[in-house]
């Protein structure tokens, strides 16, 4: 979770410039994913065939995640008192959105395995019931983590209590009152991007062998490793964000407060927002299908708007 109490050494029109410019971005990008978002949901081929209903929840988790983070980062800087409760229940929001994308990573790598190392299974294997049953297991299992970490978060001690019934930083590490709060934050982050990292190394590498096949295709094996390569650094992107407050802390005790102010602003630009916007980047621009309706639908309102400007001239 973003936010830290540097901003507060910075001037008031420094923090409202730094402020505007990431609410610009950060909802240039919320727009682009939710353009995405509507194209995959528009088209029956996008609704029932696996690779889409993957990439369909990864970018809802990655949007869900950029809207908490743009909404705790304007609370921050504005200074605005959260309830303690409040904070717990946006720091879960923040933990379950945090955890969608690094499993669905793992999901859709290891489609693009199966889709190249077993095409004759891939259809049998990646049905669309079987592929539904894996995003509700995705979102069990992060709505449980957050569940459990909420709870570990009640457990501070009593004369802590009055001192935060509000704050204005709502960040995970402020909620460590316990040992055992701590440990389990650490050791799910931990396990849950080791899985994830050997799990799109496997698909990578079971990818390449299958490449030195003479009957494989060459073309199709190519883009497979290119989307693995990819999804490997979005999960190296996710990693960094989600250690990010810990990233600006040890940051903080190098350099004066003013600097590390203005690298956190660049790193959040760089580590947390366009990682959320590169998964519609990504397919976007690189899947024809997704291309070809997304063009067609802007010259389709492009015509529209011409032809609307051309009889309001007539008239």
């Amino acid at each position: 979770m973003l936010p830290t109490n540097v901003t507060f050494w910075i001037s008031p029109e420094e923090r409202a410039l730094s402020a505007a410019f990431i609410a610009i971005v950060s909802n240039i990008f919320l727009v682009v994913n939710g353009v995405m978002l509507f194209t995959l949901r528009s088209k029956r081929m996008f609704r029932e065939t696996s690779r889409y209903m993957l990439l369909y929840n990864l970018l809802l988790g990655d949007t869900l995640q950029l809207a908490l983070g743009l909404l705790l980062y304007l609370f921050n800087v504005s200074r605005v008192m959260m309830a303690y409760d409040l904070c717990i229940v946006l720091s879960m929001l923040s933990g379950l959105t945090s955890r969608i994308s690094p499993m669905m990573l793992v999901i859709m790598s290891l489609e693009r395995y199966v889709a190249v190392c077993h095409p004759l299974r891939h259809a049998s294997v990646m049905t669309v019931r079987n592929t539904t049953a894996a995003v509700i297991t995705v979102w069990v299992v992060g709505f449980l983590n957050a569940f459990i970490q909420g709870l570990l978060m009640l457990l501070f001690r009593a004369d802590k209590m009055e001192s935060l019934l509000n704050t204005y930083n709502c960040n995970n590490a402020n909620f460590f009152f316990v040992p055992v709060s701590e440990m389990y934050y650490k050791v799910s982050i931990y396990v849950l991007f080791i899985t994830a990292s050997l799990s799109i190394l496997f698909s990578y590498v079971g990818v390449v062998v299958e490449a030195r096949s003479a009957a494989t295709d060459k073309s199709s094996t190519r883009k497979a490793l290119n989307t693995l390569l990819l999804h490997l650094l979005q999960l190296g992107l996710c990693l960094l964000s989600t250690f990010f407050s810990s990233i600006m802390t040890y940051l903080a005790t190098l350099m004066s407060w003013v600097t590390t102010v203005r690298v956190q602003l660049f790193l959040f630009v760089c580590v947390f927002l366009l990682p959320r916007c590169l998964s519609s980047l990504i397919y976007g621009l690189r899947d024809e299908n997704i291309r070809v309706v997304i063009m067609g639908r802007l010259c389709c309102h492009l015509k529209v708007s011409v032809g609307t400007v051309k009889i309001a001239h007539a008239s």
